[in-house]
This record gives C-alpha cells, sequence and structure tokens, in this order.
C-alpha cells in the first residue's frame, strides 16, 4: 500500500491509499480518484515530506522490525476508514449503485461484496476500490 497526500482542484487536501504508483495513475486517467470533502476528480498529488524524527527522539526509540510500519499504517488506515465511512455490511453494491445513480445521497461507505460484484459495479463506472482487511463489524 502507498499513501499520497492529494489536492483537488478547489484546494481541499485529502490522503488516499492505493495498491501501487501504477493503481493510482490508473484510477486517476479513469476518473476514479475523487475528494473525500467535495468530489471532485480534478486530483493532483500534493507535495509531500517524509516522517523523519527528531535526533533525541530517533535515539530514544528501539529500532522497528520491517513489518512493524506497514502493520501500523495498515491499522491507521482501518481506522480512517471506520471513522469516515458507514459499515453497510452485505448492502454496499445496493448502496453504492443507487448513489451512483442519483437515488440516494453520496456519503462515503465501506461493506461486504463479492468479487463478481465489485467488477461490474466498475464496469458500470460506480468508482470502488477494495480494503485491505476485513470489517470486524457486522450488521444483526
Amino acid at each position: 500500500m502507498i499513501r499520497y497526500a492529494l489536492r483537488c482542484d478547489r484546494g481541499h487536501g485529502f490522503d488516499g491509499w492505493f495498491r501501487s504508483a501504477a493503481g493510482f495513475d490508473s484510477l486517476l486517467s479513469a476518473g476514479q480518484v475523487e475528494c473525500a470533502v467535495c468530489g471532485s476528480t480534478v486530483v493532483t498529488k500534493a507535495p509531500m515530506a517524509p516522517a523523519v524524527p527528531a535526533r533525541e527522539e530517533s535515539e530514544a526509540r528501539p529500532l522497528e522490525t520491517p513489518a512493524s510500519g506497514p502493520e501500523r499504517a495498515l491499522a491507521e488506515f482501518r481506522r480512517h476508514v471506520e471513522a469516515n465511512s458507514d459499515y453497510v455490511g452485505g448492502d454496499f453494491v445496493t448502496q453504492a449503485r443507487a448513489m451512483h445513480d442519483g437515488d440516494i445521497p453520496q456519503r462515503s461507505i465501506h461493506g461486504e461484496a463479492r468479487l463478481d460484484e465489485a467488477k461490474k459495479l466498475l464496469e458500470d463506472g460506480v468508482p470502488v476500490a477494495p480494503l485491505p482487511f476485513r470489517s470486524r463489524r457486522k450488521l444483526s
């Protein structure tokens, strides 16, 4: 997974997580990267600075194992998704299509879909992306 700081043509800044740089480029050229604030699809990468700890901070912390950075990023991404979108469970395909068709208001959602259902949504121009984790929530 790769995280980009993004900015839309209206000046909104937001983060996006992508499988690869090529994946980002492909989704961007297909108009499937949109501003998390206003929905604009005119999006560019914003300048990013690497996170470099201060000298005394880096000396005080023990060395991390190589897997801890990606695991921490994945946990942070999960928290972001769960805090900023509604879990709709197995109703994901129906709700995603209804939002795309303008039948219900737009909002951020996540849920469950079979691979063939997700492919059909993409073929129909509905912007969806797989999450690199399973939801811990279940609807009753």
